[in-house]
Formats: structure tokens, C-alpha cells, sequence
């Protein structure tokens, strides 16, 4: 199969699933524990004979705490279960990840940190930054958000930079091990592992966001 159409196809498919996965609230669950599971043992191999407890720390509070965005607040039962804010940040990290690519891929000559991450360019960040805001203006009418301070172009502005982090440091881990990919579970993208590293930092620093700052 050509390569481009497969990682057009499992590319498809991943989304599906996510999205479908993260909407219900019956597979919510199972959805990020199966998650789980495959970036550990991802990280695990990665991590071979090597220190594991920042690896480890790296995906098990993430994917920790975004449990518990999909579980209903007892103290407020009657907001029901809502992850409009999960498929919102899915949106802006496709998005961001997207166009970063795509315009460092065109335009990048100014690399951010090469010696892990060879590819990433400031001109691909900026690029993703400004697609990231234009379609969080186009899209954050389409969800419900259960916390009446936040702020959808806050979260837009400091997603880009939170995923870049997220990157780097599955880079980091990668290059250590010397590998290009964190497995093959998806063809045509890589690992699990890979495709989730943008939401690593992210979903910490959105929880300390709602909870610290948000109603």
C-alpha cells in the first residue's frame, strides 16, 4: 500500500476512534486505560535498562488526570457527564501539530532545539500558533464548557507551547534509545506513544487551569 494512503487511512481511523471513544460516557474509560496500558509498555522498551521514574511520570500523570475530566462532579450531578473539553483540546492539538508540520516542513530553517527534535522549526511553531487561534475563533462555539471562566483563546495560546514540550521530551526518550519511533502500533505514524505526546504536558496544565483559575 502506498504510504501516504496508509497514514491517511490509520490517520482516519485513530481520529475516529478517539473522538467516538472520548464522547461516550461508557468508553471514556476504557478508552484512556487501553491508552495507558500501550504508552507504558512503549515507554517501557524505550526505557530498557535505563532509569524509568520520569518516563513513568511522563504518561501516568497525564492520562491520570484525564480521568477525571470524564467523571461527573458530585457536586453538581446534574452537569452530567460532559468531555467537550477533551475534544476541544483534541481539535486544537490536530490542529496545531497539523499546520506546524506542514509550514515547517515548507518554511522552517530556524530550528528550536536540533539536537533532540531536528525537524521542529520556530517558523512551524509560530504557523501552528496562528492556525491554532484561528480555529479555536471557529470552533469554540460548537462546545458546552462546564466551567464558566474559561477561556477557550487562553487555552489556544498556551496549548502550542505545552505540545512542543510534550514532543521534545518523547524526542528526548526516543533519541536516547535511539530509535525514530516510540513502536508501530499505527502504521504510517508510529506508536501510541507518538501520538499522544502532545497532550503529555498539556492535560496537566489544562487541569491545574480549571481548577486554579476556573468556576
Amino acid at each position: 500500500m502506498n504510504e501516504t494512503l496508509k497514514r491517511a487511512l490509520s490517520g482516519t481511523v485513530y481520529v475516529a476512534v478517539m473522538w467516538l471513544g472520548a464522547s461516550n460516557e461508557f468508553s471514556y474509560p476504557i478508552l484512556f486505560s487501553l491508552i495507558s496500558i500501550f504508552c507504558i509498555y512503549e515507554m517501557w522498551k524505550l526505557r530498557k535498562g535505563k532509569s524509568k521514574l520520569l518516563a513513568f511520570t511522563y504518561i501516568l500523570i497525564p492520562l491520570f488526570l484525564i480521568q477525571l475530566f470524564g467523571i461527573t462532579d458530585s457536586e453538581h450531578p446534574e452537569k452530567g457527564f460532559n468531555s467537550s473539553l477533551i475534544l476541544y483540546m483534541f481539535i486544537l492539538t490536530w490542529t496545531f501539530d497539523t499546520f506546524a508540520y506542514l509550514i515547517g516542513k515548507k518554511l522552517g530553517k530556524n530550528k528550536i532545539i536540533p539536537s533532540i527534535s531536528p525537524k521542529k522549526s520556530w517558523e512551524g511553531f509560530v504557523g501552528g500558533l496562528v492556525f491554532t487561534l484561528i480555529v479555536a475563533s471557529l470552533v469554540n462555539d460548537l462546545f458546552q464548557f462546564n466551567y464558566l471562566d474559561f477561556n477557550p483563546y487562553i487555552f489556544a495560546v498556551f496549548l502550542p507551547f505545552t505540545a512542543t514540550l510534550g514532543d521534545f521530551l518523547e524526542s528526548h526518550f526516543k533519541r536516547q534509545a535511539g530509535v525514530k519511533d516510540s513502536g508501530s502500533f499505527i502504521p504510517g505514524h508510529g506508536g501510541m506513544l507518538d501520538r499522544m505526546d502532545a497532550f503529555m504536558i498539556t492535560i496537566p496544565a489544562l487541569y491545574i487551569y480549571i481548577n486554579v483559575f476556573c468556576k
